[in-house]
């Protein structure tokens, strides 16, 4: 089984994204993980926007990337520039991945502009997932 580490700025929307979508797709090829260079919590709009897809990450935390470092992981995925350029080194041998992914959190406009910019992210990440898995899982 595959260590997968999601990595990005406060673990709150984007990464918590990707590791649900990694779970459901990885089955039990892997365990995945996600973690922030600091904590924001949970994005309730992550949490709402994948429950419309089937996807419950309701029980997720928001964790450190500190907490993980007595894991070998074998692949690191980032999914924002602050964290690749913030990723602390892990010694390991991790295969390391990049997708920078727009922050819908940070989207502003009206609620139903938003729930439209959280599903296009969402669908983008859903489809990085789905070929990660394929390609190296």
């Amino acid at each position: 089984m595959k260590n997968i580490l999601v990595l990005c700025t406060g673990n709150s929307c984007r990464s918590q994204i990707a590791e649900g979508y990694l779970k459901y797709f990885a089955t039990d090829k892997a365990k995945v993980y996600s973690a922030g260079i600091e904590t924001h919590g949970v994005n309730p709009k992550a949490v709402a926007t994948m429950k419309e897809d089937g996807i419950d990450i309701s029980d997720h935390t928001s964790n450190n990337v500190n907490e993980y470092t007595n894991i070998d992981f074998d692949f690191v995925i980032t999914v924002c520039d602050n964290a690749l350029e913030r990723c602390p080194y892990f010694p390991t041998e991790a295969k390391k991945f990049h997708y920078n992914f727009p922050d819908p959190a940070r989207f502003e406009g009206n609620e139903d502009e938003t729930k439209a910019e959280f599903r296009r992210v969402r669908e983008m990440i859903k489809e990085y997932c789905k070929r990660f898995v394929k390609d190296n899982l």
